[in-house]
């Protein structure tokens, strides 16, 4: 995709500023903000026109980056920042925004032709930290964010499963920075995952697994056990499966009580093995209780 004139914009104001800045984070956050207020400000429809102008950002300043040689997720993460609290001054940042943004980064690496991990890595973290004092949850925050970054490594080709467990880490520093629950974004991400994993037809089971990877991965760094995080990540992605379909349960379930990176996956109930109710489906029951 061309380059449009905003994109333009930001990629010389950030060649110019991020070259040698001692925050480059910081110094992106600022640009990507200013960009999309200047774009979306007066605009009737602000939903219809912010995707078309978060891409065109997050392109820019991905060329900037490539440009000037510094960390491509590092200039993504502040670019996702800036856009989502642009956005935020204009109109109201929901979880299809979220989504939509994380998406548009990721579409971006094949464009500039970047590291898929660490983009996806650095938009999930900066999406989480851009809805600070805004009027979303962690949880719904985290589902947006999950659903884009599985639907954006579809779009580019890209692994889902690593691409999972990426975006999990992403959320759960996002979610720690900004002092939200880390469990709820572990849960919440992986609810997204598994419901974006069944929009594109992708591997349920891989997608799990990766997102459980991912949860415990990050867990001591934010100051939660291993096994509290991969106990969130199944049971997130068990209340996704559980409204997509029969298989999608079975694939999840499939990893209850094995042993994931050193840690053993138990669900929180009701979806232990041991305490699954619901309709009988031979030798395993699909799960029941509240989404």
């Amino acid at each position: 995709m061309a380059l449009g004139k905003i994109g333009s914009s930001v990629k010389g104001a950030l060649v110019g500023s991020i070259k040698g800045a001692g925050d480059v984070v910081g110094t992106t956050v600022s640009t990507a903000r200013e960009a999309v207020v200047s774009a979306l400000q007066g605009v009737g429809d602000v939903a219809k026109e912010v995707t078309s102008v978060t891409a065109d950002v997050l392109q820019g300043a991905m060329e900037a980056a490539q440009q000037v040689g510094v960390s491509v997720g590092n200039v993504v993460k502040g670019t996702v920042i800036g856009v989502i609290r642009g956005v935020g001054e204009v109109g109201t940042v929901t979880a299809g925004v979220l989504s939509d943004t994380v998406r548009a980064a990721i579409q971006g690496t094949k464009e500039v032709g970047s590291d898929a991990g660490s983009t996806v890595m650095g938009a999930a973290e900066g999406a989480i930290r851009g809805t600070r004092d805004l009027a979303i949850t962690v949880t719904d925050a985290a589902a947006g964010v999950a659903t884009g970054a599985i639907r954006g490594a579809r779009d580019v080709g890209t692994d889902l499963g690593t691409t999972a467990k990426n975006a999990m880490q992403g959320t759960v520093r996002g979610a720690n920075e900004i002092g939200a629950d880390t469990l709820d974004a572990v849960e919440g991400t992986a609810r997204g995952l598994i419901r974006g994993t069944a929009q594109v037809g992708g591997d349920v089971t891989a997608v799990a697994r990766g997102a459980i990877s991912g949860a415990i991965a990050t867990a001591k760094e934010v100051g939660i056990s291993g096994s509290d995080a991969a106990s969130a990540a199944v049971t997130g992605a068990l209340h996704a499966a559980r409204d997509v379909s029969e298989t999608a349960v079975e694939s999840v379930t499939s990893l209850l009580d094995t042993t994931i990176d050193g840690v053993k996956v138990v669900a929180k109930a009701p979806f232990r093995k041991e305490d699954r109710g619901g309709a009988d489906h031979g030798d395993r029951k699909l799960p029941s209780g509240e989404a």
